[in-house]
This record gives structure tokens, C-alpha cells and sequence, in this order.
């Protein structure tokens, strides 16, 4: 059962959205933008560079996914969790499909990257429903 509000589901699985990925570089937060996909509570990115070896080095993550229009937040979710590191080339290959497809780039884009799958331990949201009539 996730621990993600079915409505901060709803929200993560409505549109291709930027996250911010926190990871942790030497004992200092390392934020980065990365595509992903959510489903169930958990979280698909495939990545690599120094989110990955951050990653390997510690799994604790931070997600912040959020929609602006014209720099009016209309919601946000924040998610803590914890990332797993997969090996496997075929769950690799489908997720990057999965990923690609919801942003619209070519099913091969990114090949070179390496498939994380991150546990969410906890999620918190706001809408902000003056934005959202």
C-alpha cells in the first residue's frame, strides 16, 4: 500500500512534469532536474553522472515535483524515499520506454542511463486552490 495520498498520486501522474532530485554529494545536498515516472509509490528515473554515484554512495532521496502557471504554483508534492539501483538491461529498456513515452522523446532516448527505482517512504502536497479555478 503507498504511502502517497491517492490525490498527490493523481497530481504525479498528470502531466510530464520536471522533478528535483536531492541527493546527497559529500555531506551537502546535490539538486538536480530529472524526468520520471511514478506508479504505485514508487518512482522510475533513469539516470547517471553524479546523481547515480550519489545514489550508490547513499540511497536517501528527496523528490519536489511542482505546476507553475506564469509563476503561480498550482501544486506541489515533496517526496522522501529511498533508491534502489537496478541492473537488470530489460527492466532498464522498459522503463526508459515508459519515461520516454510520457515525455514524448524518442523510445531510445537516453540509453546510456541506468534505471533507479526509489521507494517513498513519505509524501506531502498542497494545492493551491485559488490557482486551480
Amino acid at each position: 500500500m503507498s504511502t502517497v495520498p491517492a490525490e498527490a498520486e493523481r497530481l504525479l501522474e498528470s502531466e510530464p512534469l520536471m522533478a528535483h532530485l536531492g541527493t546527497c554529494a559529500e555531506g551537502r545536498p546535490h539538486v538536480a532536474a530529472v524526468w520520471y515516472r511514478y506508479a504505485d509509490g514508487v518512482v522510475e528515473i533513469v539516470t547517471t553522472g553524479r546523481k547515480l554515484a550519489n545514489i550508490k554512495d547513499n540511497p536517501r532521496v528527496a523528490l519536489s515535483i511542482q505546476q507553475d502557471d506564469a509563476g503561480q504554483t498550482q501544486w506541489m508534492v515533496s517526496l522522501l524515499g529511498t533508491a534502489t539501483v537496478v541492473a537488470d538491461e530489460a527492466e532498464t529498456a522498459a522503463a526508459r520506454r515508459r519515461i520516454n513515452e510520457k515525455y514524448d522523446a524518442e523510445p531510445d532516448a537516453y540509453a546510456d542511463n541506468t534505471l533507479v527505482r526509489i521507494d517513498v517512504g513519505s509524501a506531502t502536497y498542497r494545492t493551491y486552490d485559488d490557482a486551480l479555478e
